[in-house]
């Protein structure tokens, strides 16, 4: 039966319209980049998949079986809904459909236009240039966060020349982290409107003012230029920005770029501690911070000018759209409270997953493990986070954000409830890789749920959102961990607290996943 509101040209034959599928089917996952013309569609356009020129898909039938990937959608009556319950019209990977649809007989389309008259095709998407956006991006990442560093490596050197107080330095690294997760719905908000090329040279430019600032060494001199500048305004105006800007150019491949994005804070942990050690010993920590801004603000705005082109124009059904009963509620609620319910999540999530990274040090002189086995321990498990970030990612695209963080947090539970039972250095080495291996998805799949199941238009306020919401959870952690420990003397406590936060976060999201699937089985029906 043709799917309703198209024009259906004359239908070919089953045979000669799957193999017509097929050849559609390989062309977009070989050639992405390839310019063969305009999206094969239905009522809805059918992923990214390719077809002659002023061609469209535009007949179906039922093939209740594992579908290939981005062709199975639920279908009756003319009505096309995406099964993984992320919106109406779009396709998931590999998705498993109770009933589903092909759509692959050709008829005549009209092409797509943007506002400035450009043609606007898919092969825009997840292509070479999104991959270099991606990367671009990602060093731009790796150099604002590299920032904060120049203060944490250099803290004793810092709290000589301030009297011996280690607290000024310390607090100034923590209003870093505290002012970018602030900043990060303002900065999202300037970005929709001027454009990110704008936030992220503005913040460049914080940065190297902030460590500027910095660099004379009063108190309130690192307050200011560490909260403010390098935080509120620097990295704000990079991290949220450029996760929105990012998702923008992807769509089958979203899991995996955000994931490569988050990965930006891991790469400068890797590569600026040595570099920044070395030169505070050699010039000092005034001249590594003035030395640094320099380099960063230059490498930014150069890359920020030569790369960061508006991304394709989206139509609704980008990130996915809505889902559930229509376009007004996601999964049939509305969408603020699952908006609410997702940023309490990201919440509770982000506070066990703090204790492990600020205090497996201490957690292992506390047993008897020399604390440089214990920073070896640390550096495990970062390694393994930023290895099997890669992976989340490959797995979100198939399964989606929301569904990937549920699985990653559970995962993050058991690694977390293993620090209670294990004291030897073998079992703790084990349970800090597990637990690398197990919360590394879950930011990325965060932002990745809220990209496929709230409109895009909502994604410049509703990221930095959650991403501030991850960012006070890593800081209530950090705090609330060594705060009972004070108390106790013991980690037993605060990974016990650690363990019930998770579970409550499990419940929240839990939820969520229960609402999606009968969301998805409500529309494929409809």
């Amino acid at each position: 039966m043709a799917a309703r509101g198209t024009r259906v040209a004359r239908p070919l034959a089953p045979i000669g319209t799957a193999a017509i599928a097929a050849a559609c089917l390989i062309l977009a996952n070989l050639l992405p980049d390839a310019d063969l013309g305009f999206p094969c569609r239905a009522r809805c356009r059918v992923s990214t998949s390719w077809c002659p020129p002023d061609r469209m898909a535009s007949e179906a039938w039922s093939l209740p079986r594992r579908c290939p990937t981005r062709w199975c959608i639920g279908y009756r009556t003319g009505a096309c809904r995406r099964y993984a319950g992320a919106g109406p019209c779009w396709l998931p990977s590999w998705g498993k459909c109770p009933r589903s649809i092909i759509v692959i007989t050709l008829g005549q389309i009209e092409p797509r236009t943007g506002a400035s008259g450009d043609m606007l095709t898919e092969a825009q998407l997840d292509s070479k240039t999104s991959w270099r956006i991606a990367v671009v991006s990602l060093c731009c990442l790796a150099m604002a966060f590299g920032a904060p560093l120049v203060a944490t490596i250099g803290l004793k050197a810092i709290a000589a020349d301030l009297g011996g107080a280690r607290a000024v330095p310390a607090l100034a690294s923590s209003l870093t982290w505290l002012g970018s997760a602030l900043g990060g719905p303002l900065m999202g908000r300037i970005a929709h409107r001027f454009g990110v090329r704008t936030t992220v040279v503005a913040g460049g430019i914080a940065v190297c003012l902030g460590l500027g600032l910095s660099s004379f060494g009063a108190p309130w001199q690192l307050y200011l230029g560490h909260g403010l500048l390098v935080g509120f305004l620097g990295i704000a105006g990079l991290n949220a920005p450029l996760y929105v800007y990012v998702s923008n150019w992807f769509d089958r491949r979203r899991g995996s770029a955000l994931a490569l994005l988050s990965s930006g804070i891991y790469i400068a942990g890797v590569v600026w501690p040595v570099i920044f050690e070395t030169t505070i010993a050699r010039w000092g920590w005034r001249a590594t911070m003035i030395g640094y801004g320099l380099l960063e603000v230059l490498v930014i705005v150069a890359l920020a000018s030569r790369f960061l082109r508006p991304p394709p124009q989206e139509t609704k059904r980008k990130g996915g759209g809505r889902s559930g009963t229509g376009g007004s509620t996601v999964f049939g609620w509305r969408p603020n409270r699952v908006f609410g319910m997702l940023c309490g999540a990201a919440f509770l999530c982000c506070i066990p997953m703090a204790m492990p990274q600020g205090h497996l040090v201490a957690l292992c002189s506390d047993r008897g493990i020399p604390s440089a086995l214990g920073a070896v321990m640390l550096s495990s498990l970062l390694a393994a986070a930023f290895v099997s970030r890669q992976a989340w990612g490959l797995v979100a695209d198939r399964i989606g954000g929301l569904r990937t963080v549920f699985i990653s947090s559970a995962l993050q539970m058991l690694a977390v409830s293993g620090y209670l039972y294990v004291s030897e250095q073998f079992g703790l080495f084990t349970v800090s890789v597990a637990f690398g291996l197990g919360f590394s998805a879950i930011i990325p799949a965060y932002v990745l749920a809220v990209r496929e199941n709230f409109t895009p238009e909502d994604a410049h306020w509703r990221v930095p959102i959650v991403l501030m919401m991850t960012g006070s959870g890593m800081a209530a952690g950090g705090w609330l961990a060594g705060f009972l420990y004070d108390r106790t003397g013991s980690y037993d406590l605060p990974f016990l607290v650690a363990v019930l936060f998770n579970v409550a976060n499990l419940v929240l999201l839990g939820t969520l996943v229960t609402l999606s699937i009968k969301a998805a089985r409500r529309a494929a029906f409809v």
